[in-house]
C-alpha cells in the first residue's frame, strides 16, 4: 500500500510529513497542518497567557514560527505535535515574561517618579522643635525687647503704633526691635 498525502487522507493527517512539506515550502501543507492543530495551539497559548486577545497573537507568531523552521524538524527527535506545542509554549512564556518586565518598569517608574505623600506629622514635629527654639531665643531677650517684638511681630503693630503703646520715642522703640531681632538671630544661628 502506497503512502498518501496529507490531502489525499480521510483520517487525521501526518503532521510529521505536513512539517517536512511546509520546510519544502508548500502552502497547502502549512495550511492543512494549520487547521488540524490551531485549536490545540490556541488552547496552550491561551492556558499560558490567560489573555484570549494576547492568545492569538501568540498563536500568530508560533504558526509563522512553526512555517520559518518546519525545515528543522527531525521526526527522530519527538512527535511532530510535541515539536509545535514546544514552539507555541516558548513563545507563551515569552509573552508573559515580557509583561511582566513591562509590568516592572512600570512599578518602578511610579515608585521613582511618585512624590512622597505628605508627612503631617514630621512637619508638625518640625514645627514643634521650631517653636521650641523660637521660645527659649525669647526667653534669653530683656523685658523691653520681648515687649517691643511681641507688639511689632507677633500682633503687627507699626514701629510709631509700638512706641505710642509702650510710651517710648520713636528712635527707641526701632532700637529696641532691631537689638531684639540681633539676640534672636545670634541665639537661634540665622545666617551662619
Amino acid at each position: 500500500m502506497s503512502r498518501s498525502t496529507a490531502a489525499d487522507q480521510t483520517g487525521p493527517p501526518d503532521l510529521a510529513e505536513l512539517l517536512r512539506r511546509c520546510g519544502r515550502g508548500d502552502e497547502q501543507a502549512f495550511a492543512t497542518l494549520y487547521d488540524a492543530m490551531a485549536a490545540r495551539v490556541f488552547g496552550l497559548a491561551k492556558r499560558v497567557v490567560r489573555d484570549p486577545a494576547q492568545a492569538e497573537e501568540v498563536t500568530q507568531e508560533a504558526f509563522l514560527d512553526i512555517w520559518r523552521s518546519s525545515g528543522r524538524f527531525d521526526e527522530s527527535q519527538g512527535h511532530a505535535v510535541s515539536w509545535m506545542l514546544t514552539v507555541v509554549h516558548r513563545k507563551a512564556v515569552d509573552r508573559v515574561r515580557s509583561a511582566e518586565a513591562s509590568t516592572r518598569r512600570d512599578t518602578t517608574y511610579h515608585h521613582e517618579n511618585h512624590a512622597t505623600e505628605h508627612d503631617s506629622t514630621a512637619e508638625a514635629a518640625t514645627a514643634s522643635l521650631e517653636a521650641h527654639r523660637v521660645r527659649q531665643a525669647l526667653a534669653g531677650l530683656t523685658q523691653a525687647q520681648r515687649e517691643a517684638l511681641d507688639l511689632a511681630y507677633f500682633k503687627g503693630y507699626t514701629h510709631s503704633e509700638v512706641a505710642t503703646m509702650l510710651d517710648l520715642p520713636l528712635g527707641t522703640a526701632k532700637t529696641r526691635i532691631r537689638d531684639g531681632l540681633i539676640r534672636l538671630r545670634d541665639h537661634l544661628g540665622v545666617g551662619q
